[in-house]
């Protein structure tokens, strides 16, 4: 079917989503869909258009590692940041517990020592008072 356009124009064969145009022979092919870039023998990659022919295979594969790069290395650098921002809300929060922690353990041993004090004290004047030393 995509033989009928070689020696026509690129546009008229790339009409046809199967056909593969080659610019330096002038001829209009079946995609090799069994392979994904087509071979050597067939056309060259700078010379083989498939969908536009703006578009050779040579830059279409350049564009596209290129946006495939970026888009790797920007979520990357996602995944880093968020990682970076929950270490440090861990880690901003952590002594903050820490400290909350050791100043009720603080107050609670202060309160059983207030309590002890009381306690003696009302022991002493019990037995200054047994003995009248009051």
């Amino acid at each position: 079917d995509c033989h009928r356009y070689t020696n026509k124009s690129c546009e008229e064969c790339l009409k046809n989503v199967t056909c593969l145009w080659c610019a330096s022979s002038g001829r209009c092919m079946e995609y090799p869909v069994r392979r994904v870039l087509p071979s050597a023998d067939l056309c060259e990659l700078r010379s083989a258009r498939w969908g536009v022919c703006w578009v050779n295979f040579e830059a279409l594969i350049i564009a596209m590692s290129v946006v495939g790069g970026t888009i790797l290395i920007m979520f990357g650098l996602c995944c880093c940041c968020c990682c970076k921002k929950k270490s440090k809300k861990q880690v901003s929060e952590g002594p903050d517990k820490d400290e909350e922690r050791a100043a009720r353990e603080r107050e609670k041993r202060r309160v059983r020592q207030e309590e002890r004090r009381a306690e003696m004290k009302s022991r002493h004047d019990e037995i200054r008072r047994k003995y009248g030393t009051v």
